[in-house]
């Protein structure tokens, strides 16, 4: 679409002030005035693509339905568009530099130097360029990762200088900035911001709109000041009070009239409110809840909750539309043994055993599930957490002895678990899982298709191991059946126990399909499981 506009979302004084969350919140006030709009993330770090960083590095990897592995905040992009996102949605610094390099192998350049300008940043524009050329949207909004002045970011600022200048009224910058609360003088400081804004100048990039993230209302005149100083409209200095919730985020960018402003920026038509019936449904749900269910969470990356940031929010999707709170809590797994596990456990309405890779932890996962299943305590498994149910059900009901994956395991008599026959010759790291999303079908009176209420859905998927059919007879004979299968290779996708109150794992990661709007089915029935649970106990 060759009108599309183009917003860019930059960051200073401080990283993890809510980009993502401002990009979102713009994103979800345009759509709702009619506009189709998209958000891409721009991560200026090296690796082609997060799939390869330890979690603790990065938060957890986001996969998208065409199977990309990209930044977590594209699942804040779809938990507030309720719109699918893309490989196109995700560009890191190496790849952009991998395309380059690339291209300068096979001639493209004509025996040119490459160098950053042009080259490099010409990659950048085309990729930012290519979202709403493609697919037609209205607005492109482009998130830049990390903060003014880090050296890696550089290419990206300079090409949203280019930008700015070939596009004119296309084009609109807004800076997301920290207004620290000093306690020692009581004042709010301007300073940080000022200094932020002047470094953007010395690239050639003026902002059209600050947004500025406080924990204390900003009065007129500081937003006065932070208008005369950056070269700002006054109506363009944007508050972010802190909230209580991120999906507050939008109502309070509506208050504030951020959408209106960048429409005007862009030279957009501007008619009535943007309709939120649906989202301040929600909010209302969230607030009013008055009971509290316990989750456990048990994972071996919980120092850094990010790391399981789309489960943590699939889980308060499904609680608020059970109408509770909930307390989730975050349980490493190296600190469960089968010595402590019921007391570390017998709080909680119901059990979750995250993913993960490698043997670290997986003798507490183990003794989690052990634990859930003994006491007929609601249990969900995602991927590994899916695997750990099947490998404790194959030890300690079927007594395979030392039945295990090969992945912990490669001598294992019993390997229940196996790596995929498509992943034996594969020796590269990155992108080379069972990624993206894939058919699968239920069976009729499981848990899985009462939850959904269909025969046939679509899940994503990030993983290199498998139940292994071998073993499916002897395990259906046993007690816990195959309730969801692919239907071209016949994998199994998800396990349960029908004599269990409520016991599932699935292979795929449900978690990066709950939205907002549509909380993913699976944990809403988990939940309502948690909450009977909690009824009888």
């Amino acid at each position: 679409m060759p009108d599309t506009r183009y917003v860019f979302v930059t960051g200073g004084v401080a990283s993890s002030l809510g980009k993502g969350i401002i990009s979102a919140s713009l994103a979800k006030l345009l759509q709702a005035r009619g506009y189709r709009v998209t958000i891409q993330k721009l991560d200026p770090y090296l690796n082609v693509d997060p799939g390869t960083l330890n979690p603790y590095e990065h938060g957890e990897c986001y996969v998208t339905e065409d199977g990309a592995e990209t930044d977590l905040d594209l699942g804040h992009y779809e938990r507030f568009l309720n719109v699918p996102t893309s490989q196109a949605n995700n560009v890191t610094t190496g790849r952009i530099y991998q395309n380059v390099i690339n291209k300068e192998r096979k001639g493209d350049y004509l025996g040119k130097t490459v160098q950053i300008i042009p080259h490099i940043t010409d990659e950048i524009k085309r990729n930012i360029k290519l979202l709403g050329t493609k697919h037609k949207f209205d607005v492109v909004i482009t998130e830049i990762g990390g903060t003014v002045g880090d050296i890696e970011s550089l290419p990206y600022i300079e090409a949203v200088r280019q930008l700015k200048w070939e596009l004119g009224h296309r084009a609109t910058v807004i800076h997301l900035t920290l207004v620290p609360f000093l306690a020692a003088s009581g004042e709010l400081k301007t300073k940080p911001t000022q200094h932020s804004v002047k470094s953007l100048l010395e690239i050639g990039v003026q902002p059209d709109v600050l947004v500025l993230r406080t924990e204390q209302d900003l009065s007129s005149d500081i937003r006065k000041k932070v208008a005369l100083f950056c070269n700002v409209d006054n109506r363009a200095v944007i508050q972010s009070i802190d909230v209580s919730s991120i999906y507050e985020v939008p109502v309070k960018m509506q208050e504030e009239g951020l959408d209106e402003i960048v429409l005007e920026k862009l030279h957009l038509p501007i008619e009535g409110k943007p309709e939120l019936k649906e989202w301040k449904a929600f909010l209302n749900k969230l607030k009013t809840a008055k009971k509290t269910i316990r989750m456990g969470l048990i994972g071996k990356y919980v120092e850094l909750p990010d790391a399981y940031k789309s489960i943590i929010e699939s889980l308060n999707h499904a609680a608020t539309y059970n109408d509770r709170k909930i307390d989730i809590r975050l349980i490493h797994s190296e600190s469960i043994s089968s010595e402590n596990v019921e007391s570390k456990l017998k709080d909680l309405h119901g059990v979750l055993v995250a993913p993960g890779f490698g043997h670290r932890g997986i003798d507490g996962k183990l003794a989690a599930v052990k634990y859930a299943r003994e006491k007929n305590v609601p249990f969900f498994g995602i991927c590994l957490g899916m695997q750990c149910a099947v490998i404790e059900y194959a030890n300690n009901v079927l007594k395979l002895e030392k039945a295990n994956s090969r992945e912990m395991d490669h001598n294992t008599p019993y390997p229940v678990i196996d790596l995929m026959e498509d992943q034996k010759n594969v020796t590269d790291k990155g992108g080379t899982m069972r990624l993206g999303a894939y058919e699968c079908e239920l069976r009729q009176d499981s848990n899985a298709f009462n939850s959904y209420k269909k025969e046939m859905v679509h899940e994503r998927h990030r993983h290199r191991y498998e139940f292994n059919d071998e073993y499916l007879e002897q395990f259906e004979k046993g007690g816990m059946i195959s309730s969801g299968v692919n239907p071209d290779t016949g994998l199994v996708e998800i396990v349960e126990i029908p004599k269990h109150k409520w016991f599932v794992g699935v292979q795929f990661h449900p978690e990066y399909s709950s939205t907002v709007i549509n909380p993913h089915p699976m944990f809403l029935a988990f939940v309502k499981a948690a909450i009977e649970h909690e009824k009888e106990g």
